[in-house]
């Protein structure tokens, strides 16, 4: 009879736990809502402003949507913040790490940049946007074998893709490899006839 009681006492507090919840998940959803709205008319503070009254620290979704918002209304400090909260909650989210690049790369916080694009690779090995953007940074800073390391993955995987084939053919001639950078620059011609870097490129093998 007791069990009988706690029982019928349990019942009625679950259902409470749950029509809460639902009324909750209803509200934030008409904010989410109000805030594309806002977003698709360029009104960036205020899809900013429905959805920080229901701001929590632990909400992934919140904070990776003001991270978008705050970056699309060029508060870049603010959006690196959001970003950053999103990856520290969902570590192995990729989506996340995208995001956090975009306010990251405004302040030209390359050692970050790259430290995000590599920690994608991690999780995803064949992810040619972070592999590619990654060989951009190590070109730059003429690290030519991390480079032609990242291009080669993603020319193997998008052989007719010409960013990967015309940086490679770049990283391979700067790393006085001309043999191996002629071939790769006739096909980004290939891909994009009269392309004037790959031609550059393709007289410097001769």
């Amino acid at each position: 009879m007791e069990i009988l009681k706690r029982s019928l006492i349990l019942v009625p507090m679950c259902l409470l736990v749950v029509t809460v919840h639902a009324q909750s998940n209803a509200v934030l959803q008409k904010a989410f809502h109000n805030s594309y709205t806002d977003e698709l008319n360029k009104n960036y503070t205020a899809a900013i402003n429905d959805i920080s009254p229901y701001y929590t620290d632990n909400s992934y979704e919140i904070n990776i949507r003001l991270g978008w918002l705050h970056y699309l209304n060029q508060n870049y400090n603010a959006s690196k913040n959001y970003y950053q909260k999103a990856v520290t909650l969902k570590p192995s989210s990729i989506e996340a790490k995208f995001g956090f690049v975009k306010p990251l790369s405004f302040l030209q916080n390359w050692d970050k940049v790259l430290e995000q694009y590599m920690a994608i690779l991690k999780i995803d090995p064949q992810n040619t946007q972070a592999s590619y953007w990654a060989g951009i940074i190590y070109y730059n800073r003429k690290q030519y074998d991390a480079s032609i390391r990242l291009f080669k993955m993603v020319a193997t995987l998008y052989p007719y893709d010409y960013d990967g084939n015309h940086m490679l053919g770049w990283s391979l001639l700067m790393n006085g490899k001309k043999d191996e950078a002629k071939g790769y620059f006739e096909k980004a011609l290939i891909i994009k006839p009269g392309d004037d870097s790959s031609a550059d490129g393709l007289s410097k093998c001769r």
